[in-house]
């Protein structure tokens, strides 16, 4: 045995794999905002639903970061599984791209590309660029990887032990098992089909040693759903096992119909090696490309009685809700893009129980509602829970390699929380105020009771018009007027109803402890507005807008 052919083969693995995650990572991120549009478009329809996952894969070149995704999504709520069946399918589709990509001889023009990424990851200032070239220089690795596999591959076909190995690969029962346990330790079908290519460019294997082994690769790469699915709901779980079964059955049926076609002259081996002939890499990716497409037609118009099957299998049941969080998922941070868009979801759903909080505060200051004040102190423990859940999740993507633009609207939405989680504070103080008017301690009089109604309405108003800007991203300039317009109201009324109060004060018609709540009210709605128009301002603009001029606040 040459040691440097074994070395050159390890080393040419190293690159395949790396090449490989490299242009991955660079497709998912260039391709951001598409998958966010492609995702958008799931429906309860099976057949659009795989078409989804057909696209979404064949974007990102990756099943098991779409399959992950998927059981984020399902953990989170935000997918049944009936949807997310369909998707599976579609990825599983989808991923054969690389096959497909792997079996065109471009050798002699591959350096070409590595170049040209390196040079752009070099050169290039901004990300968005760098990840086209991430994306060139990947493609040039991986088949710079398996060229310098498949070229020093020669000294296992001086092996007998490997060659007996290769026979007993011809073996239904062995070439799937060994196929699942590859494609299982490696966890990625794409990578385990390009090395079986690489044997079959080297010479070293035929078709009819592959073909079981092909389906077993498919059965193996359910493994990264399995391992998503750990820890996450009962849904969930149902996801990865019905993806495992549809493709465990299908490989099975496949299986026994090749073997018994083989026998006979109908043989589909012989049929794809006249049809590409002398080019084992490419016959390897037609049989790879051949599975997941029958594997659709055949079970994805039967997925209802599969998913049946599952919840037989898998039974439904209560389960407690102990997560705070509804839309972040750890699995969802192997997709950075719709990281990003789920944590704005979540940001949303802050605004709005922060909103709830300020709302039940209201009732507790101007209708002495005191089951308002109790639930304002409950909302409130939820909305600090879920800003420092929320703030935990953006530092997780802050870690990942992730567009400039998303960047921006991460730190946007961490100052954001913490504006939201401050109205809360402000709702509690304002229960506090309330309380001590609820037990006499003091009591406004009907000019202070009237100011502080005509703000108590103002500030409402800035809210809704603020929240709806931050939480649908809206850039509308008559809105954007009309809170600047309603923040300049809120500081007049402040001065004027603050200059009020003083005369009130002067003439002996309110009591120091009055004046002391009216005032402390004043200031916690003033602060109110003042947070919400940051909120409503924080989110980055595209495209080099300038963004509103704010007066100084806080």
């Amino acid at each position: 045995m040459d040691i440097f052919s074994v070395i050159s083969v390890l080393g040419g693995l190293g690159l395949f794999l790396m090449g490989m995650k490299l242009m991955g990572e660079g497709l998912e991120l260039a391709a951001g905002s598409k998958l966010r549009t492609l995702l958008e478009k799931i429906t309860s329809n099976k057949f659009i639903a795989m078409l989804v996952g057909l696209l979404v894969t064949a974007v990102i070149q990756s099943s098991s970061a779409t399959d992950a995704m998927v059981v984020g999504f399902v953990n989170a709520g935000l997918m049944d599984i009936y949807q997310s069946v369909g998707i599976l399918f579609g990825s599983k589709i989808g991923t054969t791209a690389t096959s497909l990509l792997l079996s065109i001889d471009i050798k002699a023009i591959v350096p070409i590309f590595t170049f040209a990424g390196a040079a752009v990851i070099t050169f290039a200032k901004k990300n968005n660029y760098k990840y086209y070239g991430q994306i060139a220089a990947g493609f040039g690795i991986l088949f710079q990887g398996m060229s310098l596999m498949s070229d020093n591959f020669g000294f296992l076909k001086e092996s007998e032990v490997f060659k007996n190995m290769v026979v007993g690969m011809s073996n239904p029962l062995l070439g799937l098992l060994v196929g699942m346990i590859f494609t299982g330790i490696i966890q990625s079908s794409s990578a385990s089909v390009g090395i079986l290519m690489a044997l079959g460019m080297g010479g070293v294997v035929n078709l009819d040693n592959c073909i079981y082994i092909i389906f077993g690769m498919n059965v193996g790469a359910c493994m990264p759903v399995f391992l998503s699915a750990a820890g996450a709901n009962r849904e969930s779980k149902q996801v990865a096992f019905c993806n495992f079964l549809t493709s465990f059955l299908a490989a099975l049926l496949l299986t026994g119909v090749w073997w018994g076609l083989d026998l006979t002259s109908a043989s589909p081996t012989k049929l794809f090696e006249s049809l590409l002939t002398g080019n084992t890499a490419a016959q390897i990716s037609a049989v790879h490309i051949t599975f997941n497409v029958a594997r659709t037609i055949i079970f994805l118009p039967f997925s209802g009685l599969l998913i049946k099957l599952t919840k037989l299998i898998i039974r439904d049941k209560e389960e407690k809700e102990d997560e705070i969080t509804v839309y972040l998922d750890p699995r969802i941070l192997t997709t950075p893009p719709m990281a990003v868009q789920q944590t704005e979801k979540e940001c949303a759903r802050l605004a709005g129980l922060a909103r709830a909080s300020f709302d039940m505060a209201l009732e507790a200051v101007l209708n002495g509602d005191k089951k308002a004040i109790e639930r304002v102190y409950e909302n409130e423990k939820l909305v600090d829970k879920l800003t420092n859940g929320i703030t935990k999740y953006i530092v997780k993507i802050n870690g990942l390699d992730i567009i400039d633009y998303d960047r921006k609207v991460m730190g946007a939405m961490y100052n954001a929380i913490q504006d939201l989680e401050r109205i809360g504070d402000r709702s509690e103080n304002m229960c506090e105020a309330a309380q001590k008017l609820i037990n006499g301690e003091a009591t406004l009089t009907p000019d202070a009771k009237k100011e502080l109604q005509t703000l108590c309405e103002t500030v409402r108003k800035i809210l809704e018009d603020s929240f709806y800007m931050f939480t649908n991203q809206s850039k509308d300039p008559e809105l954007t007027e009309a809170v600047l317009a309603t923040e300049d109201q809120i500081d007049e009324y402040c001065e004027l109803f603050r200059q009020n109060h003083i005369r009130r004060l002067s003439r002996g018609e309110c009591s120091a402890e009055a004046g002391t709540i009216f005032i402390e009210l004043l200031t916690n709605l003033e602060r109110v507005g003042d947070h919400a128009v940051t909120v409503a301002f924080c989110i980055p603009y595209k495209h080099g807008a300038s963004q509103p001029t704010l007066a100084a606040q806080n």
